[in-house]
């Protein structure tokens, strides 16, 4: 599960990549963030840890690959799914809608 901070550092660099087609640079993301660059590398290298980044070249944040663009829904925390009812008339589209 990532931390708040993490999980706005991956929407900003996913929302920045499909918007603008580069990656934000490491001042982008500090003026984004609000943070400080040792904040946003600690951000970075959890998210390469959690595998949902990969980041061989660590010079530039242009070399990043975004592998996950969302956090993974945890499977444990989802409840289970009550099945739809249903109106054994079915006239509920024709009188609703």
């Amino acid at each position: 599960m990532l931390t708040d901070y993490e999980r706005k550092v991956l929407r900003i660099l996913f929302n920045y990549s499909s918007g603008r087609r580069r990656l934000p640079k490491f001042h982008e993301l500090t003026v984004k963030t609000g943070k400080g660059k040792p904040d946003v590398m600690a951000a970075l290298d959890s998210l390469v840890a959690a595998e949902y980044i990969h980041w061989e070249d660590r010079s530039d944040t242009a070399y990043i690959v975004i592998l996950e663009g969302w956090e993974r829904d945890d499977e444990k925390s989802q409840l289970p799914k009550s099945p739809p009812t249903i109106n054994p008339n079915n006239t509920d589209y024709w009188t609703q809608y």
